[in-house]
């Protein structure tokens, strides 16, 4: 659209309209009847472009409209939808998605990433802190390409958990939603401690042994079929912290290594050799000997229990060999959790340093 510079005896000046001045006598231009009604309707379909009808009185129609179509246009629209049920989002509803999953399990489906929809974005965003299961699942055929590493066409739906928790999705128009960012990006299945007994938004669940629905966690399930850790619910006995295909058709179990210490795989250095990933080492010491003074006389087996007072030249029991003296026969007194020698040291029901526990989680998407 420009000014009506073709029309003969408009009557612009410079190129623009003018109002007729009666002190110099000159007319003021004319606004031909095509011109105008093609700037009028011009003006008009761009307001009605933008979902509004079109009203005299209101001024400010035009700018709504652009507005609405430049956030129509773009990837990321400026507009806010809050949830409370299961539904399927529309097109308009795209941009900030506000989910509340403490009524109960909800399912939150995409629009079709089709030619149609385009390039658009959109960022679903968990509210609620309930442990109701949240998935966000692609239209029809459609997939979300997260953990390619593992399936590279991506998996038909993910999960939110924990209040919080988002994720940012673009889709290319081709029967696909990418991720362009999320909440928690820790790799999964990996394992991390907390300072907290509550689950962390982004993912995480306890690292208890607990059995899980293939169906529900196929990304996990891919993940530790290719985990180098998985055996059978018969062989899992000694390789607890590994994975087990579960019955073997419906579920698998993740990792149960609660009360436990880790260590790091040998991985071919000759320390720790013959062992698998997650599989359990019993408690040991390192084998030893200790000093037992002993005597010519006759044999003494000593209390469980030796005061530190006894180990002296002085008493029967000798600290050293003497001829004469009471011979000690019993290899050792007890060193357990009801015996001690002494104050020497704490004995308990297994070897340990000195630690502190902290609850361990597990990457679940």
């Amino acid at each position: 659209m420009d000014y009506p510079k073709s029309v003969p005896s408009v009557g612009l000046v410079n190129g623009q309209f003018v109002d007729e001045n009666p002190v110099a006598g000159t007319p003021g231009s004319l606004i031909p009847a095509v011109w105008g009604n093609s700037v009028t309707q011009e003006i008009v379909s761009v307001i009605e472009g933008g979902g509004l009808v079109a009203s005299e009185a209101d001024t400010s129609q035009l700018l709504k409209a652009i507005q609405v179509i430049v956030g129509t246009t773009s990837p990321m629209r400026s507009v806010v939808t809050r949830l409370s049920a299961s539904k399927a989002l529309s097109e308009q509803e795209l941009g900030l998605v506000l989910i509340d999953g403490s009524p109960g399990v909800m399912t939150v489906t995409l629009p079709t990433a089709n030619a149609g929809l385009g390039v658009r974005d959109v960022i679903l965003r968990r509210v609620d802190n309930s442990g109701n299961r949240l998935v966000v699942r692609a239209a029809g055929t459609d997939r979300i390409r997260f953990h390619t590493q593992l399936s590279p066409s991506g998996y038909p739906f993910l999960v939110l958990m924990g209040s919080g928790d988002w994720w940012h999705l673009r889709s290319t128009g081709d029967g696909n939603w990418w991720p362009v960012g999320r909440h928690d990006a820790t790799p999964l299945g990996r394992q991390v401690l907390d300072t907290t007994v509550l689950i962390s938004p982004g993912g995480y669940g306890a690292l208890n042994g607990s059995l899980l629905l293939r169906s529900e966690w196929p990304w996990l399930w891919d993940f530790a079929q290719s985990s180098g850790a998985l055996t059978t619910e018969a062989g899992r006995a000694g390789r607890e912290g590994g994975w087990s295909s579960g019955d073997g058709a419906l579920n698998f179990r993740i990792p149960e290594v609660r009360g436990e210490f880790l260590r790091v795989l040998d991985e071919s250095r000759g320390l720790d050799v013959g062992r698998s990933v997650g599989s359990l080492q019993g408690h040991s010491l390192q084998s030893h000997n200790h000093y037992l003074p002993t005597g010519t006389g006759s044999s003494f087996r000593p209390a469980p229990a030796i005061p530190d007072g006894v180990w002296n030249a002085s008493t029967d029991v000798n600290f050293y060999p003497t001829s004469g003296t009471i011979a000690t026969t019993y290899p050792n007194p007890a060193f357990d959790s009801d015996t001690y020698i002494g104050n020497i040291g704490n004995f308990s029901g297994e070897t340990r340093p000195r630690n502190i526990a902290y609850p361990g989680r597990i990457k679940l998407i």
